[in-house]
């Protein structure tokens, strides 16, 4: 089969790999219908070192079932399934905390020799992983229901471990595809006002639609200068980081109110976070966040792509298939894409 391999920042390959196989009973093997290129896979994309035999990527599919182990019995062959970019048995300690990134049996696909940008799929604990699409959902549903797989129920973790409630000051920070995603899930929980921060009109006329009553482009001091005249002076009520770098930390900690919550979902590029007096403590603030477990929201928030409460499918606008991969990172690199939507 083909599948991507990233050998070297900015060196995308699509190569002939061996295909899957069943591993162990609770396996499944997919055939990979819709997959896509995710923010966090810029990070390695800008700084991954010489990998010999390069690095598998990718960790978000929808896929047709073609292959289960024995121990398998809530998917069959056929199926068509939505796949997180973690995989969990959803019912360790951790998982019935709704904890499931933290599986004792579960792990990561990306970078895994089973990971999303390819033809083919391994799936571990595939009854605990995979959730299956109503059988006949029409293909137009498909980008919305691929975002359930990571990028729009991280922006719902965020909001979620936020605390978000109905008529809260929140402040998003990002106008990438999580970001974006932040802003809707934060107005369907009923925030009152929700302050974007970004800087590319194009993304933030999105997030407009998606609920943002306010758009700050401005940075660093100033732009906390402008969320905090927004708020008279207040601060928001939950900040949610969708970033991932120390200047965007550094702004949460500088709008959030006090007493109020920062919630980061951003893939941390750095180790030192600053919680002393002049960030969090002074402050009564809380820091919470990680990464989504999205397995413990996907059954809830499917119906509500399937009845057209929510279109998190928005946020791609570009589409190309699995041999164009390349340019997809370069496209979302350059920020001439949002996210790429990729086709093997």
């Amino acid at each position: 089969m083909r599948a991507t391999l990233m050998y070297r920042s900015g060196d995308v390959r699509v190569e002939e790999v061996p295909d899957p196989t069943i591993q162990e009973p609770t396996d499944a093997i997919l055939r990979v219908t819709h997959a896509c290129v995710c923010g966090s896979d810029l990070h390695p994309y800008h700084d991954l070192e010489e990998t010999p035999g390069g690095r598998r990527m990718g960790h978000e599919a929808i896929g047709v079932v073609e292959q289960v182990g024995d121990d398998v019995t809530t998917l069959k062959v056929g199926d068509t399934v939505i796949v997180p970019f973690s995989w969990s048995d959803n019912t360790c300690a951790f998982c019935r905390d709704g904890i499931t990134t933290s599986c004792v049996h579960g792990g990561f696909f990306d970078g895994a020799p089973s990971a999303t940008q390819a033809e083919k799929l391994r799936v571990p604990q595939a009854d605990g992983t995979a959730v299956v699409v109503p059988e006949g959902t029409d293909e137009s549903f498909m980008p919305s229901l691929l975002t359930l797989s990571d990028v729009y129920l991280t922006g719902y973790h965020a909001a979620s471990q936020g605390g978000v409630e109905a008529g809260q000051t929140v402040a998003v920070i990002g106008d990438g595809a999580v970001g974006l995603s932040a802003v809707l899930a934060a107005a369907q929980m009923g925030a009152g006002t929700i302050i974007l921060m970004g800087r590319h009109e194009s993304r933030t006329d999105l997030g407009r639609q998606f609920g943002a009553t306010h758009v700050v482009a401005a940075r660093g001091e100033e732009g906390i200068a402008e969320v905090m005249e927004i708020t008279g002076g207040e601060g928001a009520h939950v900040v949610l980081e969708a970033v991932g770098h120390m200047p965007a930390y550094e702004q949460a900690y500088g709008i959030v109110r006090p007493g109020g919550v920062i919630s980061r979902v951003g893939v941390p590029q750095y180790e030192d976070a600053a919680v002393g007096f002049a960030s969090l403590f002074g402050k009564n603030a809380t820091l919470t966040g990680g990464p989504a477990t999205i397995r413990a929201y996907l059954e809830a928030a499917l119906p509500q792509v399937l009845d057209g409460t929510i279109d998190p499918g928005r946020v791609f606008d570009r589409e190309l298939p699995l041999d164009d991969i390349a340019e997809a990172y370069r496209l979302m690199d350059s920020r001439e894409a949002l996210k790429v939507l990729i086709r093997p």
